[in-house]
């Protein structure tokens, strides 16, 4: 299924600040929402404290690196992980989105709350199977790029993780790249790291060795398309 669409859902909102002198609890609501008028904190009156001014004046637009970098998701668990990364995509000029496995959809009706209006402003396609979506797209001319998290078992030197900070990325701005995140427990399915043209990993120094999958990716696609 391919669908694409626009929307525009602009809301007023406001910042309440609990009358309790020893609370003063202070938190935005959307206008006119109930919940607003008493503090979620002491349950006291709220009061309104300050009204951000949101506009739809467009930021400045930037050109991305690759002008034709499209995404798979593979077997992403969590639909608010997909949401975020929907609307990242959007901002880092991806120009398609592939749905493996059991990736959520748009239509999701949990989706929404992460891609706060993202979801409706890239095509996108849903596959049953994300190896043969990748397999297809590599024949059809695809760079297959991987995000994926330290160094991963070589069968070829493009599985070996590299860091994508010190990475020599491709001079051709047009040349056509499918970038995959995979599983947040298992990775990027094995038959796709097998035929990727590169794996990239993020620099870790902490005690963990991973990121959320949404955050590396938001970090990945932004040193691709602008670093």
């Amino acid at each position: 299924m391919v669908q694409s669409e626009s929307t525009s859902n602009m809301q007023q909102y406001e910042i309440r600040q609990c009358e309790a002198v020893a609370c003063q609890f202070r938190f935005p609501v959307t206008v006119g929402d109930p919940a607003g008028m008493r503090c979620p904190s002491c349950g006291e009156p709220t009061a309104v404290a300050a009204t951000p001014q949101i506009t739809e004046t467009p930021f400045p637009q930037f050109a991305p690196r690759f002008t034709h970098l499209e995404l798979l998701l593979d077997n992403i668990r969590s639909v608010y992980n997909v949401g975020a990364i929907m609307r990242t995509a959007d901002g880092a000029g991806v120009k398609h989105l592939h749905l493996g496995g059991i990736t959520a959809p748009p239509t999701h009706p949990k989706l929404a709350k992460t891609a706060l209006g993202a979801e409706g402003a890239l095509p996108w396609t849903q596959h049953r199977n994300g190896v043969q979506a990748a397999r297809e797209m590599k024949a059809a001319g695809y760079e297959i790029w991987v995000l994926e998290e330290g160094e991963t078992p070589a069968l070829s030197d493009a599985e070996v993780a590299v860091n994508l900070f010190t990475a020599t990325l491709p001079d051709n701005a047009n040349q056509p790249i499918l970038l995959v995140i995979g599983n947040e427990k298992v990775g990027v399915d094995p038959a796709i790291q097998q035929m990727a043209d590169c794996t990239f990993a993020l620099p870790m120094s902490g005690v963990k060795n991973s990121l959320n999958v949404a955050v590396a990716f938001g970090i990945a696609i932004y040193q691709i398309q602008f670093g």
